[in-house]
């Protein structure tokens, strides 16, 4: 049923589209409740999912980056884009893809 998370790039794809909502839900949602509502408590449950979600995207990515031989230039590239509102969406989409090489998406 999982197929499609079994190899270590599916892993880090699959997990930059979901380490990319949670920042959308944290800044989108859970901030403005926080400040704007004085409610506290969805910032401190989707910070904590997002926080778990970065530290493995961040793993994977430098998984991928060693077995795949990316070059440093893209594993940075991945770090800046996982902090960028909508950016792992991109990562996911034009730099995590499959036979995309060592070398910078271009």
């Amino acid at each position: 049923m999982f197929k499609f998370i079994l190899t270590p790039l599916a892993r880090l794809r699959a997990i930059s589209i979901l380490e990319g909502a949670s920042l959308l839900l944290l800044l989108g949602v859970a901030m403005p409740l926080k400040y704007l509502a004085h409610e506290p408590a969805a910032v401190r449950v989707v910070g904590l999912m997002h926080g778990v979600l970065f530290v493995a995207y961040v793993l994977l990515l430098l998984q991928n980056t060693v077995e795949r031989r990316w070059s440093v230039g893209k594993f940075g590239l991945g770090l800046v884009l996982s902090v960028l509102p909508f950016g792992a969406f991109y990562a996911e989409r034009r730099l995590f893809q499959p036979g995309s090489g060592a070398g910078l998406p271009g």
